[in-house]
């Protein structure tokens, strides 16, 4: 008999595998279009970013959302405007750590990864997905 905390235990960890395979697989895939990542999983109180990248002078916060199965919206749909303003409220803390970085434009951007990241699946990249109104 499987106890019931440890099957918990079982799928939280196969969703944490399948959300750092579908980073790794955005992060490729950015840098093969020639972004470059200037930081990775930055969390802080108030939120937590996936990538921070840079694309000529814009400054990229990009969410990676993945998901095996398409209803419900999907990974594109997982993007909830709770999430959004997460990611924004993330964002203004990172630009307040990173002085440098102030000045440049920012956007804001969703790497969706439908279906399994080691497997069959699909990468939809949205550019300027949300803005920080």
């Amino acid at each position: 008999m499987i106890d019931a905390r440890a099957a918990a235990k079982a799928s939280r960890l196969l969703r944490l595998a399948r959300g750092i395979d579908a980073e790794r697989l955005a992060e490729r895939h950015l840098a093969a279009q020639g972004l470059d990542v200037i930081a990775r999983n930055f969390r802080c109180r108030l939120g937590e970013l996936d990538l921070v990248c840079g694309d000529g002078s814009v400054l990229v916060f990009v969410e990676v959302r993945q998901r095996s199965r398409g209803d419900y919206g999907g990974a594109l749909g997982s993007v909830t405007h709770l999430k959004r303003r997460r990611i924004i409220r993330a964002a203004q803390v990172f630009l307040l750590r990173s002085r440098a970085l102030r000045a440049w434009p920012v956007r804001f951007d969703v790497v969706a990864v439908q279906g399994h990241p080691g497997g069959a699946h699909e990468l939809q990249w949205i550019k300027g997905a949300f803005h920080a109104d």
